[in-house]
């Protein structure tokens, strides 16, 4: 109770000196105006304060670097959890894809809540009760096995790694924003933030320094709602009556589908898909017509001293220009099957499902329900977030600790809604109508730091922006909120600071759980058991330090949207780690192989549909496979999910039973 108490009384004062330097902020900003000091400010002034807490938390001891000593009360480990939890993807992309598809992005509101659900019922307290550090350790403990903690650690690596390094590009694009670097800068400055607070004290100054991120994000997500709630006419919390705005967009969004000029300008994007069409038709000649063209007018401009500029855009379009006629077809009919989305009548946030055709519309529903199930078993598979309920001081504490998680993420889950249509009213009224002589400055301002977030063109020359000629990628919607509402550049500022807290707790905790599977599972249980806690220890810091510069390099090299990066990451957690959990702690009957063959055979599944399906990797590999039920690749959790089962269950019902010590074992962890 008195570590309560003082925790209750630090975290206090923490936030009232965070309100007291936005306000500070706000007043200087109304004497001198606006300026790139804010970005700074805010960017940089929390990221001191979450190296003087990992300064202050830091430790060599064991206990307290894996799992923060055991000792965490449970309602500031939920909090750090609900910190861990919500990643760049829900603070920047949630609120852009309810914003861009409506209806469809409440499977990622739905699926991650419903997760912990699961996470209270069927593994928090089991894994607690065995009180292991990891969750390989938790496996290969069940199974006395280090094959399948060697797979359970592989597991756990790729799809936190894959979660990382969504996490990263989205401190790249924070910082890009913000402070005006380029986005490789930017992700190594983020980098930076990232092992201030986890390489001195492991677990330990993760946790406290969570707690701080989730004050910031949280209160980076409500003020400017309230604000831009209040100068709507909602009052200062709208997450009760934001739907008498929602009622003026659907009026909107009406109109917008019937316009004339908005069917023009979808004439436009139908007949560039249908040029793109032949293009396709024409392969492998138009191909090669193109790739020719594109070198001459290179050679052209070299040869007569062209504009830099000019010669390094067309440098850059070569490169990015596919390699060969397969992958030309792969990349044109994926960029034909966009302008045709364009071309479609624009889908009203509202209406769910709104597709043409009922088989368009069955795909539409088997999409979105196995979305939301890959993200309820993801959640419930993640090791960073099982991870953090070995900090508890009890299985009983771990369960209410999934309670106060679940309490302070749907703080932040109710509130993004609201966010979403109120900048689509916004945008539908304050832009939308307007000409393009008159462009407001935010639009200037983000198309000239990064042109690909927003195109605004006046497709069927009316000199007026119509909905169907702004395209505004969804990672876009909450960071530029507050310029776009017309709040003080500070909001913009305390948005930042959000983003980045969002983004470096979940990253804290994600290298962690990397590096400790590395250093505890693999190299301490499989190369040298002999290993002192001191060298264990040593060893996680330096894994920890590599394993975050090589994710820096590939967050640089930008392979996909922030929420696609997540949604995979749910899916080769769910594929490889659920199944195995669950039949471990609630069948006797699962052997070693059908652990192992299980965990193989989910894993492979969901693996083989990603690489099959999505762009990326079909453009790099020149092989596209079909679409099973035309699943979309970020639900392949969907299939991976029920082969492990299956396999698992198979294998051991055909091998030899557990013997006396594993049920024993069971028993024990089933019993808390």
């Amino acid at each position: 109770m008195k570590l309560a108490h003082r925790l209750i009384r630090s975290y206090s004062i923490y936030t009232l000196g965070f309100l007291l330097f936005i306000y500070i902020a706000w007043r200087i900003e109304a004497a001198i105006g606006p300026g790139m000091w804010v970005g700074y400010v805010f960017l940089f002034v929390p990221i001191a304060v979450y190296a003087v807490i990992g300064l202050l938390s830091r430790t060599s001891d064991l206990v307290e670097y894996y799992v923060a000593g055991r000792r965490v009360p449970s309602a500031f480990n939920g909090m750090a959890t609900a910190a861990d939890w919500l990643s760049a993807a829900s603070f920047i992309g949630l609120a852009g894809s309810l914003y861009a598809t409506g209806y469809d992005g409440l499977a990622y509101m739905m699926g991650w809540t419903g997760g912990y659900c699961l996470v209270a019922f069927l593994l928090a307290p089991y894994v607690r009760k065995l009180a292991r550090y990891t969750i390989p350790d938790f496996l290969g403990t069940r199974f006395s096995s280090n094959l399948v903690r060697g797979l359970a650690a592989l597991s756990a690596i790729l799809c936190s790694f894959v979660y990382l390094v969504a996490q990263i590009q989205g401190v790249g694009l924070i910082a890009t924003r913000f402070i005006g670097v380029d986005f490789a800068i930017g992700i190594f400055c983020g980098l930076a933030g990232i092992l201030v607070c986890s390489f001195l004290g492991g677990m330990r100054a993760v946790t406290w320094t969570q707690v701080a991120q989730y004050i910031i994000l949280i209160a980076a997500i409500l003020i400017p709602v309230a604000m831009i709630a209040h100068k709507d006419g909602l009052g200062w919390v709208p997450q009760f009556n934001y739907g008498r705005v929602m009622e003026r967009v659907e009026a909107l969004e009406r109109d917008v589908r019937h316009a004339p000029q908005e069917r023009a300008v979808r004439d436009v994007y139908r007949r560039h898909a249908a040029q793109m069409q032949a293009e396709i038709d024409a392969l492998p000649q138009s191909f090669d017509d193109q790739k020719r063209g594109l070198n001459q007018q290179l050679d052209n401009l070299r040869r007569h001293s062209g504009p830099l500029r000019e010669i390094a855009n067309l440098e850059r379009n070569l490169e990015r220009f596919p390699r060969d006629a397969a992958a030309a077809r792969i990349v044109w009919t994926q960029q034909r099957d966009e302008l045709l989305a364009l071309a479609a009548p624009p889908v009203p946030m509202h209406e769910p499902f709104p597709d043409q055709s009922e088989e368009e519309r069955r795909v539409h529903k088997r999409n979105f329900l196995s979305l939301l199930l890959c993200l309820s078993l993801g959640t419930a598979s993640l090791p960073h977030i099982l991870t953090r309920y070995n900090t508890t001081t009890s299985v009983a504490s771990a369960r209410r600790s999934v309670g106060w998680t679940l309490f302070f993420v749907a703080l932040f889950y109710l509130t993004v809604p609201v966010l979403a249509v109120l900048i689509k009213y916004d945008i539908l009224t304050n832009l939308v109508g307007d000409r393009f002589s008159d462009l407001p400055q935010w639009v200037m301002q983000w198309r000239k730091v990064e042109p690909y977030l927003i195109s605004i063109s006046d497709l069927n020359g009316d000199g007026i922006v119509r909905w169907s000629e702004v395209q505004m990628q969804p990672d876009m919607v909450v960071l530029a909120a507050p310029e776009i509402a017309g709040l003080p550049y500070v909001m913009s500022g305390l948005i930042a600071a959000g983003a980045l807290a969002a983004a470096l707790s979940t990253a804290d905790g994600l290298l962690l759980t990397i590096a400790n599977a590395l250093s505890h599972d693999v190299y301490y249980h499989m190369v040298d058991p002999e290993a002192s806690s001191q060298r264990r220890v040593t060893i996680s810091k330096i894994l920890l330090l590599g394993v975050a510069l090589f994710a820096s390099y590939v967050a640089s090299l930008n392979t996909g949207n922030i929420l696609f990066l997540v949604g995979a990451a749910f899916s080769l957690a769910a594929s490889s780690l659920f199944p195995v959990l669950v039949l471990g702690v609630f069948w006797k009957r699962t052997t070693r192989l059908g652990a192992v063959t299980g965990m193989v055979a989910g894993l492979a599944v969901c693996v083989y549909y990603i690489v099959s399906t999505y762009p990326y990797f079909t453009q790099m590999t020149g092989f596209a496979g079909p679409k099973w039920f035309g699943i979309e690749p970020i639900s392949s959790g969907v299939f991976g999910v029920p082969a492990g089962f299956v396999v698992a269950i198979v294998v051991s019902l055909f091998d030899r039973k557990p013997d006396a010590y594993t049920r024993a074992l069971v028993d024990y962890i089933r019993h808390p």
